[in-house]
């Protein structure tokens, strides 16, 4: 493909990005005032002055949009409740603009009614710095620019923040996410998250990639252990190692190669997986229960894997919200029900309800939170 034929397709795929994204102009949905959390004394005290620089914070980025904006705002909700210093995480949102994105103030003043006392800042994020990069995936969901906004993260977030656990709107935290924050990373690793084996690792790549003589196996030669799947749907970035290893530009490099072959299906976690696996350093898989949105296709009910559970992800095209909203939930979508802040578009009267639901803890199996 000539240079021409791809700034015209990035030309057609951006414009059909944002006319994607008009309906999200509309006023976003509104929801309760989430219960305030304080901190231990065994916390932290504040460094004065210091801002988002606190050395005693714990950072956290995710992307804000329209549609899963109700999943972002349960999500911050679990992580404040199960925090044992809430006053000490910084949220880090990435947000689109323009397009008909909703506006920054908007998500702003919808962030800051819920969580009053959240600490926080909204980046926005562009969608055509990756538009041209994008290609077509196996549902329409995974090619929102957005998707892609984590590869920015060293770009976007101050250079004092020395790591951020990045996670997707779709999760939902039953345990102190202070523990993941405090990961040990190795001096050879830039992204720590839970690696999955057991997973058929082929399968994220076409057969022409297996087959090409100088991709398929040769690209993981030489990694610090064999190549596996991980989900990047949770993960802990050493943003300092990730711009000094210029990371955004690899990953890059391989979306930019997709364009002259087809070596992938699934939109932003094989150029992921093509940089950092057999490199990752590995996290209990309790902090992603991942799959609980079913596969991409049908997004049909899954129970949770064997083992104990900090960390819910509804991966897959089920998402919690829709399947409640459509009156077919699946039984793990009661769960996420405890923590949804929605009270609808205009009915006032949903609000009571709502907020008798913020007071019942989330019902798991026994044993889920044992160490």
């Amino acid at each position: 493909m000539g240079a021409a034929s791809r700034a015209m397709w990035a030309g057609l795929v951006l414009a059909a990005l944002l006319l994607a994204q008009s309906p999200a102009a509309a006023a976003l949905p509104r929801f309760a005032e989430a219960p305030e959390y304080r901190n231990g004394e065994r916390c932290p005290a504040p460094v004065a002055r210091a801002g988002v620089c606190d050395p005693g914070l714990v950072h956290i980025a995710m992307t804000l949009d329209a549609h899963y904006l109700r999943g972002s705002m349960a999500a911050i909700y679990s992580l404040l409740k199960h925090a044992s210093c809430p006053e000490s995480l910084f949220f880090h949102f990435l947000a689109a603009e323009g397009g008909g994105a909703p506006a920054v103030a908007d998500l702003r003043a919808a962030v800051a009614a819920s969580f009053p006392s959240l600490r926080f800042e909204i980046y926005p994020f562009r969608a055509d710095a990756v538009a041209g990069l994008i290609s077509a995936s196996v549902r329409a969901a995974l090619e929102a620019p957005l998707n892609y906004a984590r590869n920015h993260l060293a770009d976007l977030l101050p250079r004092c923040v020395p790591r951020a656990i990045y996670l997707d709107s779709d999760v939902l935290a039953v345990d102190d996410v202070r523990r993941l924050w405090e990961t040990r990373l190795p001096a050879a690793a830039v992204v720590a998250a839970p690696e999955y084996c057991h997973a058929n690792f082929s399968r994220y790549f076409t057969e022409a990639f297996w087959n090409d003589p100088v991709l398929g196996a040769r690209v993981f030669a030489g990694r610090r252990r064999a190549p596996c799947y991980f989900n990047t749907g949770v993960m802990v970035i050493d943003l300092r190692r990730w711009r000094d290893g210029n990371y955004r530009q690899r990953i890059e490099w391989w979306m930019e190669m997709q364009k002259e072959k087809r070596i992938y299906e699934l939109g932003s976690l094989p150029p992921f997986l093509l940089v950092f696996a057999g490199e990752i350093e590995a996290v209990d898989h309790r902090w992603n229960q991942h799959g609980l949105g079913g596969d991409n296709v049908f997004g049909s009910c899954r129970p949770l894997h064997n083992g104990p559970v900090s960390l819910m992800h509804w991966s897959g095209k089920g998402k919690p919200w829709d399947r409640l909203d459509a009156g077919k939930p699946c039984p793990l979508d009661h769960t996420w029900k405890s923590y949804d802040l929605y009270i609808g578009e205009n009915d006032s009267s949903a609000s009571g309800q709502s907020r008798s639901a913020l007071s019942s803890s989330a019902a798991l199996p026994a044993g889920v939170f044992s160490w």
